[in-house]
């Protein structure tokens, strides 16, 4: 299958992507790979071993859409890597990044048009811990860290734990998504913050952040001396027509205090491997992070840089061409089914596999809500409350599943909310 590219490239370019997604669209033979339901229960899965301990849901007839992996196989080059790995029989460590990073720089390149040097790149044990990293680097406890609320909940987890103050600055819904009232958040600041994070795109909303609103939020970020963390983890889970565009091109003015964290595990599901990138331009900030990461010690998970060279591939590319019109549909499926249900409503997404849901518009309460999705529809989603200021009335639901289960998710809402 013809690779996509996916660049700030010409309209041209833009037209041929759009018309080689809606011929995707109609090849059916391609589906089936994630139409097959994989058995997942009793292989130490936290989405589906873990269901029945955090919701009382058990996994025999629950359904699991709570945390954010797919229910899908990887791309066969990630099970080509590590199977010649296990066929060597040599578990040593990771030595020489130079292919890892290339593989990255080309991904970087072919699907954003984004030319990283390969100096930039920082291997980590996932985003949450590329996350930590630089909070460890750049802030001390008692220190401010900005977050643009609702947000990925770990970010909150690990200040808290880190002794960092949390600056909850609020989104508001404008033209029914997100976006950023930064005028708002100038009374907020005590003038202790060092730094702010931002997912882009946003999760659990699924917006897909303007070059217009990155520019603003560098004004916001210079004005205040702050470090921005960019969470790009889901860069290339996007729907068209919208488009990522990565932080280091639409504001290279703040180069200097810009740290991306990107990774191959959302996009190919391969989150166990924990292994991410942090991506430093700055050659001061990147110092500061090495520094930080060799006092704790961290190096490369060895089957993790294999498999994630593997994917940045063209054969990871054609699988991913693959998947992206699959989860568009599953989109539509859910969104078209919740938005029918009297006073429930989802977020038009644009791009994540993370249907955020609006229960407010109905009567019920929190735990009446809760009942309702957990008890009656015997469906394990994420408590808005969990991420943050904005979230309360809010469930986020994982729709990277197979469509037989999509298809149930909305049967079992319809029935628990339609009695």
């Amino acid at each position: 299958m013809e690779r996509i590219l996916d660049p700030d490239v010409s309209g041209a370019m833009n037209s041929a992507r759009d018309a080689h997604w809606q011929a995707i669209k109609t090849r059916k033979m391609i589906m089936s790979r994630f139409d097959e339901v994989i058995e997942r229960r009793g292989t130490h899965c936290a989405k589906w071993d873990l269901m029945e301990t955090t919701y009382g849901i058990s996994p025999d007839e629950g359904l699991a859409m709570w945390i954010a992996d797919m229910d899908f196989r990887p791309p066969e080059a990630a099970t080509t890597a590590l199977r010649a790995i296990v066929e060597h029989g040599m578990y040593g460590y990771y030595g020489d990044e130079a292919s890892n990073h290339a593989a990255i720089c080309w991904w970087m390149r072919e699907r954003h048009g984004w030319t990283v040097d390969p100096d930039w790149i920082l291997t980590t044990h996932g985003l949450v811990n590329g996350a930590a990293l630089c909070i460890d680097a750049f802030s001390a406890p008692g220190d401010g860290v900005v977050l643009f609320t609702p947000v990925y909940h770990a970010f909150e987890r690990i200040l808290i734990h880190a002794g960092r103050s949390i600056v909850s600055c609020p989104l508001v819904v404008k033209n029914g998504r997100y976006t950023f009232d930064l005028a708002a958040y100038e009374p907020l600041l005590r003038g202790t913050e060092k730094m702010a994070v931002l997912c882009s795109p946003q999760n659990p909303g699924g917006c897909v952040w303007s070059k217009e609103e990155l520019r603003s939020l560098a004004d916001f970020c210079r004005r205040h001396d702050l470090v921005l963390i960019a969470d790009e983890i889901h860069h290339d889970l996007v729907f068209p027509p919208h488009r990522h565009t990565p932080t280091a091109l639409a504001v290279p003015e703040i180069l200097d205090r810009l740290i991306v964290l990107t990774a191959a595990s959302k996009t190919f599901n391969l989150a166990g491997m924990h292994t991410g990138n942090l991506i430093v331009p700055d050659d001061r900030l990147r110092r500061m992070v090495t520094q930080r990461m060799a006092a704790l010690g961290i190096s490369p998970n060895s089957f993790g840089m294999h498999m994630a060279e593997a994917v940045y591939s063209p054969a990871g590319a054609a699988w991913l061409d693959e998947l992206l019109p699959y989860l568009d549909r599953n989109r539509r499926i859910f969104d078209t089914a919740i938005n029918a249900l009297d006073g429930i409503h989802s977020m038009p997404l644009e791009a994540t596999y993370l249907a955020w849901v609006d229960f407010r518009g109905t009567r019920y309460g929190a735990q009446e809500i809760a009942d309702r999705v957990f008890g009656q529809a015997r469906i394990a989603a994420n408590l808005g409350t969990t991420f943050g200021s904005g979230g309360e009335g809010f469930l986020r639901f994982n729709f990277a599943t197979p469509r037989a289960r999509v298809e149930d998710a909305v049967d079992r809402l319809a029935a628990a909310f339609q009695t």
